[in-house]
C-alpha cells in the first residue's frame, strides 16, 4: 500500500514541476517565430509583382524600383540567415536592418503613387497595394503574437515551481523582438512630396 502511495505522490509532484508548460510554451515561441518569417516572406513575394505593375507607369522612377528590388534581395538573404536562429542577436539585427530597408523602399513607392494619380487608378496596382497593406498588418499581428509567446515562456521559466525545472534543465530566457531603431518607433514618419 505504501508503495502505491509513494508512486502516486511522486507522479503528483512531477505533474506540477512545470516541465510540460515550458515545453508547450517553447514550441509556441518557435511556431510564432515561423509565422513572423512567413509574413515577411509573403511581403517579399508580393514586391516583384508590385514593381512590375509600377514599371509600366513610372519608367522614369527606375532608380526607386531598383532600390526596392535590391532591398527585397537583401531582406531575403537576411531572412534565410535568421530563419533557424531566432536567438542569434547579430543575425536578428542584420535581419531587422534589411527589413527596415525594404519597408523604407516600399514607403517610397507609396509616395510615387501620390505623384502619379493615373497609377493609383490602375486595378492591378490597387490590388497589390491592398495586399501589401494587409501583409504589413499581418506582420504586425505575427510580431505581436511572437512577443506574447516569448513573454509567456519567460514568465513561466521564472515562476515557481517551473523555475526549478528551468534551472535543472538549463532553460534560458528568450530574446524578445525589438525594433531596429527604437527612436524611429516614437517619431511619426515624415512624408515630403516636394521632391
Amino acid at each position: 500500500m505504501h508503495k502505491y502511495l509513494l508512486i502516486f505522490l511522486l507522479m503528483f509532484n512531477l505533474s506540477g514541476c512545470g516541465y510540460n508548460d515550458i515545453q508547450s510554451q517553447d514550441e509556441k515561441v518557435t511556431s510564432s517565430w515561423s509565422e513572423v518569417m512567413n509574413q515577411y516572406q509573403r511581403r517579399a513575394d508580393l514586391v516583384p509583382n508590385l514593381v512590375a505593375a509600377i514599371k509600366g507607369y513610372t519608367a522614369h522612377e527606375k532608380d526607386l524600383l531598383e532600390a526596392v528590388t535590391v532591398a527585397r534581395s537583401q531582406a531575403n538573404q537576411a531572412s534565410a540567415a535568421v530563419k533557424n536562429a531566432p536567438d542569434d542577436a547579430q543575425k536578428i539585427h542584420q535581419w531587422q536592418t534589411a527589413q527596415a530597408g525594404l519597408t523604407h523602399a516600399i514607403g517610397q513607392i507609396r509616395i510615387v503613387s501620390e505623384r502619379y494619380p493615373e497609377l493609383k487608378s490602375h486595378a492591378l496596382y490597387q490590388d497589390l497595394m491592398t495586399q501589401l497593406e494587409g501583409t504589413e498588418n499581418r506582420i504586425a499581428v505575427a510580431r505581436g503574437r511572437y512577443i506574447k509567446a516569448i513573454e509567456q515562456y519567460n514568465t513561466t521559466i521564472r515562476q515557481f515551481p517551473a523555475v526549478l525545472t528551468a534551472k535543472v534543465m538549463d532553460y534560458q530566457p528568450k530574446t524578445n523582438y525589438l525594433p531596429d531603431d527604437a527612436a524611429a518607433v516614437t517619431k511619426a514618419p515624415v512624408v515630403d512630396f516636394s521632391q
